[in-house]
């Protein structure tokens, strides 16, 4: 899979995008970041979204990716989560207040289409093989394990210390790349354990949850928040494990 990262903060500024992730161009993890950094060619080539949770910096460009679709025409976006996030964003983000609700428009050939996808079950979005885990948040999130049959991508969206991400993890086969999560640095513990964020320290003792096979995995870390982004790095960096890297807005890799 071509891997691609469009958004990897958990802020915005100029040098600061909110997550989102591209495969094969094709697919998208999230849309905190896919309308500012796609071309509009490029943006009629996503076919789906798999949406972890329905915080707004996960969610945000759905609402300009779908308009701008309505213009395109072409074959409706599907976004696809769990059946509590895809209940949240028809109630308070497509509700024809926030947004007009492009499941509705233009007619009889909808702009956007929601694929409930039941927690645990693999499941088809447009030809690769999702299947999304419980973790724990401050609302219902779910990390996601995408395959395209030769490689799988494991995505952590938000969470805090959890254990069922790492459960299924160890039996999952051909897991090429881990994406996970950390929000604030160490003296930030508090703020991280009530939002149910990562720091440096919870994250390194996550990370012992992996299994022997799969601790030569590289772990691509995401969501620091720009405000501690040097104090956050500077702790990433004394973590004693292999393999982790702090992704950057373009980072694309084959995996």
């Amino acid at each position: 899979m071509d891997f691609r990262v469009l958004g990897c903060h958990g802020g915005e500024s100029p040098k600061h995008q909110c997550p989102a992730f591209m495969l094969d161009g094709r697919i998208c993890l999230d849309a905190g970041s896919i309308t500012n950094m796609l071309s509009l060619k490029e943006q009629q080539k996503v076919e789906a979204v798999v949406v972890s949770h329905a915080h707004l910096d996960h969610v945000r460009d759905l609402a300009m990716l779908a308009d701008t679709r309505t213009q395109q025409g072409g074959p409706p976006l599907v976004i696809a989560s769990t059946p509590g996030t895809i209940a949240v964003l028809k109630k308070h983000f497509f509700n024809d207040k926030l947004w007009p609700d492009f499941s509705k428009i233009p007619g009889e050939k909808a702009t956007v289409i929601y694929q409930n996808l039941k927690p645990e079950v693999p499941t088809d979005v447009c030809g690769y093989q999702v299947r999304l885990v419980p973790v724990h948040h401050t609302v219902e999130a779910a990390a996601i394990f995408v395959s395209d049959g030769t490689s799988t991508v494991a995505y952590s969206g938000d969470t805090g210390p959890t254990d069922r991400l790492w459960e299924v993890l160890a039996k999952e086969p051909h897991v090429r790349a881990l994406l996970m999560e950390v929000a604030f640095p160490n003296e930030q513990d508090k703020l991280a354990r009530d939002s149910r964020h990562h720091t440096p320290k919870s994250l390194e003792l996550e990370l012992k949850k992996l299994g022997v096979k799969q601790r030569d995995i590289p772990v691509l870390l995401f969501h620091i928040k720009p405000v501690f982004q040097k104090d956050t790095e500077r702790q990433l960096s004394k973590i004693r494990a292999r393999n982790n890297t702090i992704l950057n807005i373009g980072d694309q890799y084959i995996l």
